[in-house]
């Protein structure tokens, strides 16, 4: 990212950063069990084995994914990340099928054809215009795009797992948030001995780069990873599913809007060519894969 967002993220270490969301999920996830009372049922029937078996893969996978969208946050525009991002939607349906068999409709089937080529077209223009960015279009394609990518692709993997544990073994999504947590934050620990991001904490500190501003982005991802949970575990009925799809989809589409506008007010930099015609398409893709949901044909008596 550039300009006002990017000041907040460039100087700050990333697993810093991915750590300190983790301990902010956990913290709003206790807070939700013990008001709705449930935290201590759920501590009685709490079991390593069971902890592993439905949050240790996730976890780790969600450990890697968030580090690589932090590393992708320092190299992307606002506008260009966040519709790339995106394409784990695309990745959430092809193991969604893979996983739990979960069909699509022959329109939702052609607005994820209609993002990836949104995608390709972003990747592509974004990773070789130099007149769009000030940086090495090497770095932007290698730092940028590629790990956005790879993290939807993580993403989509462990949103199937998750919604394998919630809705198929009934695991609850707030103690998966905790579990996955800590697993994922054990997961990064362990790979600071020898990471840079172990060497710049020993040598300036765990809080190095940090301004009031960079606790927004990190209590928005862990409201966010709650809020994600709620609907992977409530989104059963077609009614429910029916409008959490059309929320979703609003909220996804206004979002992108409103990056565009921010980037534009605090970066002063324009969307780039490429941005202008990728972004209908994004839109016009979650919009359609949001309104027409794969429905079962009823069988005849």
């Amino acid at each position: 990212m550039t300009g006002a967002f990017g000041a907040v993220w460039r100087d700050v270490i990333v697993t810093s950063s991915v750590l300190a969301c983790e301990v902010a999920k956990v913290i709003c996830a206790f807070t939700v069990l013990a008001f709705n009372g449930s935290l201590t049922k759920l501590c009685k029937d709490w079991s390593l084995l069971r902890a592993l078996t439905f949050s240790g893969l996730p976890a780790a996978i969600y450990a890697l994914q968030n580090s690589l969208l932090q590393i992708s946050y320092k190299n992307l525009d606002s506008l260009t990340f966040s519709m790339l991002n995106q394409t784990k939607l695309f990745f959430t349906a092809f193991f969604g099928y893979m996983i739990l068999r979960q069909k699509q409709s022959i329109q939702q089937i052609g607005a994820l054809c209609l993002l990836i080529f949104a995608a390709v077209l972003l990747s592509i223009g974004e990773g070789t215009s130099k007149a769009s960015r000030s940086r090495n279009p090497e770095e932007v394609l290698f730092y940028g795009i590629v790990p956005v990518l790879i993290a939807s692709v993580l993403s989509g993997l462990a949103s199937s797992l998750c919604q394998w544990a919630s809705q198929v073994k009934k695991h609850s999504s707030y103690l998966m948030t905790i579990e996955m947590s800590i697993f994922g934050s054990l997961c990064l620990l362990a790979s600071l001995s020898q990471s840079p991001d172990g060497y710049a904490m020993r040598n300036h500190g765990f809080f190095y780069g940090w301004t009031p501003l960079t606790l927004v982005p990190v209590v928005a991802n862990a409201l966010g990873g709650i809020l994600v949970g709620l609907v992977t575990t409530y989104a059963g009925g077609v009614r429910k599913a029916s409008l959490l799809r059309l929320k979703s989809g609003f909220v996804i589409v206004s979002a992108l809007l409103v990056t565009a506008l921010l980037q534009f007010i605090f970066d002063g930099i324009p969307p780039s060519p490429y941005c202008l015609v990728a972004l209908p398409l994004v839109i016009t893709s979650i919009s359609m894969y949001q309104k027409y949901p794969y429905r079962a044909k009823k069988k005849e008596a």
